[in-house]
Order: structure tokens, then C-alpha cells, then sequence
């Protein structure tokens, strides 16, 4: 067999995981923010002091599922250490054919006015505090969100509702209080194994009587 056609062999057997990838449809890639996103993030969601540099985090880019039945392309900016393991998270959800509404960066970062109205908005990227439970109000815990670092994903809001003690800080979620059955959007256990196998924990499962079903972080907080 000549060296030429070894070559070919070893070539196009590497290209097999990127035929197969390029067959199911999926695609994702992590990159630097822009100078124009990085303007865009100064514009109330970054500033001095926050937790997080801009030098630290990447657009993560990934297709998915829609409540249209659609395939979409979403964008989050996230922890650049934490951008890769995502897009095999994704990848796993997109393999699941889990919707996802909203999740553009003119979703989450762009002029209120263009934004979704239903605000069913899933992001990561936000230098803010943590929002305290509904049972105690407010809305300044003292201490920064994971999503001030990068390190957590919010997905489907609306269907995955932030709840304490029957109380939920949007009114229009209550309808998904009651979270069996389980409805379309709405946080499976194969959605919280995706997540888990990178080592993210959910807020669905913390105990007590306040839960956070749209959170995912790297250390489940």
C-alpha cells in the first residue's frame, strides 16, 4: 500500500466524528468577544469591578431546537472555562430535541424595546447579585450571582420559573409551578443529566422551599 494512500485512510478516518457531527446538524464554536460586544456588554450588563473580566469570558455558539420545531443557532456569553464542556452539553440537548425559546444575544443584551415580550430569555453572562428567594423578597442578596462570573445558564424562564414558598417573582410563570406533568420547555431529568455530566448541578434540586428551575451552575448555587 503506498504512503499516499495510508495518507487518504488515516485522513478520512479522522474525518468521521466531523461527517457524523456535520450529519446530526449540530454545530457550536467558542471565540473571543468582539470589540462591538464587549462595547454591548458595557452598556449595563459588565463594568469595573465585576467578578469577571471581558478578557475571561467567550461567545459560545451552538445550534438548537425551537418551540417551532426549528433548528436555531443561540448565543451565550460564558466563562472561557467553561465554554468548551457547554458545547458538548448542547450538543447533548440538541441530540434531545429540547426546545429552547429565546437565546440570542439581542435577546438578553440588546435595547429593551426589541427584546422578546414573553421575556422567555435564557442567558449566562450578567454582573449582578444573586436574586434572593421569593420567601424573603428583594432584590439585592449581598453577594455576586454565579452568572457574574459566567459560570451559570438560565434556560426557559418562563416554563422553569425562580419559586419559594408558592411565591414566584413573575407572576405569568405560575402556571408552571406545578412542575408534573412535565410540558414542552419544561427542565427534564435528561436536561439535568446533560448538565451533571460536566458536573453542573441545577437549582430544581435544591432543598428547601425555594427552587430555581431554569439555573444551572458549575457548582449547583
Amino acid at each position: 500500500m503506498t504512503r499516499f494512500v495510508v495518507t487518504a485512510l488515516f485522513v478520512a478516518a479522522a474525518l468521521l466524528p466531523l461527517q457524523a457531527q456535520a450529519q446530526g446538524g449540530y454545530r457550536s464554536s467558542v471565540r473571543p468577544l468582539s470589540p462591538s460586544l464587549r462595547m454591548q456588554l458595557q452598556r449595563g450588563y459588565w463594568h469595573a469591578g465585576c467578578p469577571a473580566s471581558l478578557s475571561e469570558l467567550r461567545l459560545l455558539t451552538v445550534s438548537h431546537w425551537g418551540f417551532d420545531g426549528s433548528r436555531h443557532t443561540g448565543q451565550l456569553v460564558v466563562n472561557r472555562s467553561v465554554a468548551v464542556p457547554l458545547q458538548s452539553v448542547f450538543r447533548g440537548l440538541y441530540g434531545l430535541h429540547w426546545p429552547i425559546r429565546h437565546m440570542e444575544l439581542s435577546d438578553m443584551y440588546g435595547p429593551a424595546s426589541g427584546r422578546p415580550k414573553d421575556n422567555d430569555i435564557s442567558g449566562s453572562f450578567h454582573c449582578r447579585q444573586a436574586v434572593p428567594s421569593p420567601c424573603t423578597g428583594g432584590t439585592q442578596s449581598g453577594h455576586w450571582s454565579n452568572h457574574a462570573h459566567g459560570l451559570a445558564i438560565d434556560l426557559n424562564p418562563r416554563e422553569n420559573p425562580y419559586v419559594g414558598c408558592g411565591i414566584s417573582h413573575d407572576p405569568s410563570t405560575r402556571g408552571f409551578m406545578d412542575r408534573v406533568p412535565l410540558r414542552r420547555g419544561m427542565v427534564t431529568p435528561a436536561v439535568v443529566a446533560a448538565f451533571r455530566s460536566i458536573g453542573w448541578g441545577w437549582g430544581g434540586a435544591w432543598s428547601g422551599n425555594t427552587k430555581d428551575y431554569m439555573h444551572f451552575s458549575y457548582n449547583g448555587h
